[in-house]
């Protein structure tokens, strides 16, 4: 299995210290290398990720992407043959290419496949036509009011995530998605140097778990909330989605026309609310 955190030797310097630099240390990165999604033998996206909680990953990837629903239409997850994997038999080792086998009699729209990669920042779609597609996605309105959580609760977020990050503690480089439950309880958190593949495996746990809609509990992000984070909440029925950093304007059109509450810059003690107040006390 790839490791998620790699060592580099490096030469620290302070202030105008003149060269010769200080002798070479140890620092400590992390890992970033490809991930290949297959579907059956279609290859779905590549993905560049911290290596760790693959399959998780390629099962949120294609739950929050609405071409799978349901844990059930799973019949099993596992690395790429080598004659499917890129590069090869080395690749494969490396396991950097995980497929997705269906069960008998499920079907996917595999024109859609060609389609849904409208969701990330640098796409030219138009915001209304993204905001479109996710409700033809069969995208649920979320109830308005339900779960209530309290101020308090949203403030001790960070704390208790940046506590729980084993690698970003030694790397300082990756990102975190954590689920909460509605009275501050950690249930479950994954780090990636991307924000989208921390949110993709940590719903891809819940989808494999049986555990989705997960209608009771606030994701928190260590990153700025973008209209794809929004759509994978809402993907998984998730009312709350708190952020570190600031929503993009299309988040923020989303969560309201869906119900969503989104806080942003939820940190030292303050956020702000741009979705669904209600849920906030």
């Amino acid at each position: 299995m790839n490791r998620s955190i790699l060592t580099v030797p490096v030469r620290k310097v302070e202030g105008d210290s003149p060269a010769p630099f200080p002798a070479p240390i140890q620092d400590l990165l992390a890992v970033e290398e490809p991930l290949e999604i297959r579907l059956g033998d279609k290859s779905i996206s590549i993905t560049m990720r911290t290596p760790g909680n693959d399959f998780e990953l390629a099962a949120g990837f294609l739950f929050t992407e609405g071409i799978l629903h349901h844990a059930a239409e799973i019949g099993e997850i596992g690395w790429s043959p080598a004659s499917h994997a890129n590069g090869g038999q080395n690749q494969r080792q490396l396991g950097n290419s995980v497929t997705v086998l269906l069960n008998p009699g499920v079907e996917v729209d595999l024109e859609r496949l060609e389609r849904h990669f409208y969701t990330t920042s640098s796409c030219g779609v138009c915001g209304k036509a993204s905001i479109e597609a996710v409700a033809m996605q069969g995208c649920p309105m979320l109830p308005r009011h339900a779960p209530v959580v309290q101020s308090s609760v949203i403030h001790g977020m960070p704390g208790t995530v940046r506590r729980a990050q084993p690698v970003f503690e030694r790397t300082g480089g990756l990102h975190a998605a954590a689920l909460f439950s509605p009275d501050g309880t950690l249930q479950l958190l994954r780090e990636d140097v991307g924000r989208h593949n921390a949110v993709d495996k940590l719903i891809g746990a819940e989808m494999l778990g049986e555990r989705t809609p997960l209608s009771n509990h606030v994701m928190f992000v260590s990153s700025r909330a973008s209209f794809e984070l929004v759509q994978k909440a809402l993907m998984a029925g998730i009312p709350i989605l708190a952020a570190v950093g600031a929503p993009s304007s299309l988040a923020v059109e989303t969560a309201q026309r869906f119900n969503l509450t989104l806080l942003g810059f939820v940190r030292d003690s303050r956020f702000n609310i741009y979705s669904g107040a209600s849920r906030i006390q």
